[in-house]
């Protein structure tokens, strides 16, 4: 017994022994595990309860249930976008009503390059201090400075004129206004106050009585377009008409471009009507007329005459009257 029990005693030995080290060939530490070391474990403080007389904290998280709170955005919601600051209406949009005009306001045109422009509206007729209103055909795109600008033109200016003509004005014929390109169109030139929304083009004033003054009409009185020249030159910086360049013999041009100095253009020769031209071929022959002579030619004209001088009779003494007889009358012979 005593043997068995220290032979026990030793084996078990060997065993604790060989655990701590390695078997020789076990790289991969796939033998009898090494002993590890007893971990002690920390005890850590905890924070005291909160007492229940504290005020509740602000920034505290929403309930557990997922529903976000009510004054903030959920995580997949987007923030709603701040509505922008409404734009506040400029001086000459508070100054063009509708008893001036109608001219509905229209968002603003960002075109290629500088076309376009801010305080646009679209100018659909003139309001008559009658309170009748004048349709412009078609209806004008421009800037609101333009605008209020044609319609005092027309107001103050062209309804005494109508009014001397004994009649009113009807409607005003707009030939452009509001496009993006360069000067007269050419390619390459500089951007047009009409890219600018800042003129009007207009060829015609029509009256109520069915006449039309057309400004460059040369068969139209010369004062009536005189006084059209002096009120458009007196309101607009540029006045293009005939006789500024071939592009406006049709139309006159008006705008309100800003230069130094406050230069104006008045461009616009007033001509007067076109004389009465003869048919260019003459009128046909009546059936009924005699038909008309041969004419000899030159030459055997001329020879014929030269044998006539040929044949007559040198004048003699004998056909010079003696004193005391009486001469008779000469006779004019016939060609």
């Amino acid at each position: 017994m005593v043997t068995a029990a220290l032979g026990l005693a030793l084996v078990l030995g060997d065993r604790a022994e060989a655990r701590k080290y390695a078997a020789p060939l076990d790289i991969f530490g796939l033998g009898t595990p090494r002993p590890r070391a007893a971990v002690h474990s920390a005890r850590i403080p905890l924070p005291k309860p909160r007492p229940e007389e504290a005020p509740k904290s602000t920034d505290e998280a929403p309930e557990a249930e997922g529903k976000p709170s009510p004054d903030k955005p959920g995580a997949n919601k987007p923030a709603e976008a701040a509505s922008p600051p409404e734009k506040q209406l400029s001086a000459c949009r508070l100054g063009l009503t509708e008893e001036i005009a109608i001219a509905p306001s229209i968002p603003d045109i960002r075109g290629p390059g500088a076309c376009g422009g801010e305080d646009l509206v679209r100018l659909e007729a003139i309001v008559l201090p009658d309170k009748r209103k004048v349709p412009v055909k078609p209806a004008a795109i421009l800037r609101c400075t333009m605008a209020s600008a044609i319609a005092d033109w027309v107001r103050k200016d062209m309804v005494p004129l109508a009014t001397s003509l004994g009649s009113t004005i009807s409607d005003l014929d707009n030939f452009d206004s509001f496009e993006c390109r360069g000067r007269n169109r050419i390619v390459g030139a500089m951007l047009s106050e009409h890219g600018k929304a800042n003129a009007l083009d207009v060829r015609a004033i029509k009256l109520a009585n069915g006449q039309s003054i057309g400004l460059t009409d040369r068969t139209l009185s010369r004062d009536v377009r005189e006084r059209v020249l002096h009120s458009v030159c007196s309101r607009f910086s540029t006045v293009l008409g005939p006789g500024s360049d071939w592009y406006h013999e049709d139309h006159i041009h008006l705008d309100l471009a800003q230069r130094r100095n406050d230069y104006r253009i008045c461009q616009w020769n007033v001509w007067d009507p076109l004389p009465q031209v003869a048919p260019l071929l003459p009128a046909e022959r009546p059936e009924e007329a005699p038909p008309r002579e041969v004419a000899a030619k030159p030459e055997a004209k001329d020879g014929a005459d030269d044998a006539a001088a040929e044949k007559s009779p040198a004048p003699s003494d004998k056909s010079v009257p003696e004193k005391g007889q009486p001469s008779k009358p000469a006779t004019k012979k016939r060609r």
